[in-house]
């Protein structure tokens, strides 16, 4: 058994790697600003994720110790993955490019904020573990 195989700790780890991807895709934006006819691309898991667990699925999943019990709630416990979707409808820009600075540097400070709530969490589950483990 393992202590980092539930799916809160898989969360935290998807919700990292979409604001890791989300900040090199911001990044790349920021870095093209003056490319004509250069499209800003941003990254989705967010919306995904509340998709996958809106109302239609079942909020209470039972607990199985044995292959042959019963399913309660969602089987599907599969997290999604990151898309990166690119904005082509829109053009900010004489020369076609649709990044404006305000709003990618706005969405790059939410998206640190974001990484530094995910991290604290974490680093609050390590040590709620080594309490229980080590007895500190």
């Amino acid at each position: 058994m393992s202590f980092l195989d539930k799916p809160s700790w898989n969360m935290m780890e998807r919700s990292l790697d979409a604001s890791t991807l989300r900040q090199k895709v911001v990044a790349n934006n920021i870095a093209n600003v003056d490319t004509p006819n250069f499209k800003r691309s941003d990254v989705s898991f967010e919306e995904l994720l509340h998709n996958q667990m809106s109302a239609a699925t079942p909020s209470i999943e039972g607990y199985r110790t044995d292959p042959r019990h019963f399913v309660i709630g969602n089987t599907n416990t599969e997290l999604p993955n990151s898309e990166i979707k690119t904005d082509e409808s829109t053009a900010v820009n004489t020369n076609n490019n649709n990044v404006d600075m305000d709003y990618e540097m706005s969405l790059m400070a939410k998206n640190q904020l974001k990484y530094n709530a995910m991290i604290q969490q974490m680093n609050s589950e390590f040590k709620k573990m080594r309490t229980v483990i080590g007895g500190k």
